[in-house]
């Protein structure tokens, strides 16, 4: 055995760069609900075989991200019913995920990104730079999540957290909606800088609540909820 010698880096397989290329236009509002995804179309596109695009398709199918629909798949239109069950599950897993962090955001070079995605996020409203605003308000979510310890925390966060994405896209266009935003990130960091987990906790809550709200006028099922009645 030759001690110097290390693993070899190895490329991501295409199955798994077709998947994050695929997801990364979901979460950016780029493939709409109803739009056909088919195996044949996206090889050319992206210059591979069908087998990583087939492989990608049926993951994200599995994530709730995709729905079969014949031989091709596509964004489902989520019900009412959706939004509220997979909230159901963001309001828990979030605010545990948060509240892990609080033990060690009180120091500044552990909370940095955050406090730089915050900072970006409030000059981008300061300018009505929506697009500006939309990447820092990723960049926000990011940076506390690569915070978390537990990677199956993460993985279910990022998860749930994609169903919505593509619809606070749309929404984060909306000046009222970016300040109402902005108050959200604005209260969890303060809570952060202080490390107390449970304000933390209290804040996300919070604003995944005012998220929720958006996200259901956004798509037209307020009328279906008691809530905005």
């Amino acid at each position: 055995m030759v001690p110097s010698l290390k693993p070899v880096e190895r490329p991501l397989a295409l199955g798994e760069q077709v998947y994050h290329k695929l997801r990364s236009h979901l979460r950016n509002g780029m493939i709409v609900a109803g739009q056909p995804l088919q195996e044949v179309q996206l090889a050319e596109q992206l210059g591979v075989s069908r087998t990583p695009v087939r492989e990608a398709l049926r993951r994200l199918s599995s994530e709730g991200l995709l729905v079969s629909d014949g031989r091709s798949f596509v964004v489902p239109a989520l019900t009412l019913d959706d939004v509220n069950d997979i909230y159901e599950i963001r309001f828990l897993v979030e605010t545990a995920a948060i509240r892990r962090i609080a033990a060690f955001t009180q120091s500044p070079a552990m909370r940095r990104s955050i406090d730089d995605a915050l900072a970006a996020a409030m000059r981008a409203h300061e300018a009505n730079d929506a697009d500006a605003f939309r990447e820092a308000n990723i960049s926000f979510r990011a940076a506390w999540l690569a915070l978390v310890p537990n990677p199956r925390l993460v993985r279910i966060v990022e998860q749930y957290a994609d169903h919505m994405q593509r619809i606070r896209t749309l929404t984060l266009g909306d000046a009222q909606i970016r300040t109402i935003v902005l108050r959200g990130l604005n209260r969890i960091t303060a809570a952060l800088a202080v490390g107390d987990g449970d304000t933390a906790a209290a804040a996300m809550l919070e604003h995944l609540g005012e998220a929720k709200r958006s996200f259901i006028a956004a798509v037209g099922l307020a009328d279906e909820d008691p809530q905005h009645r």
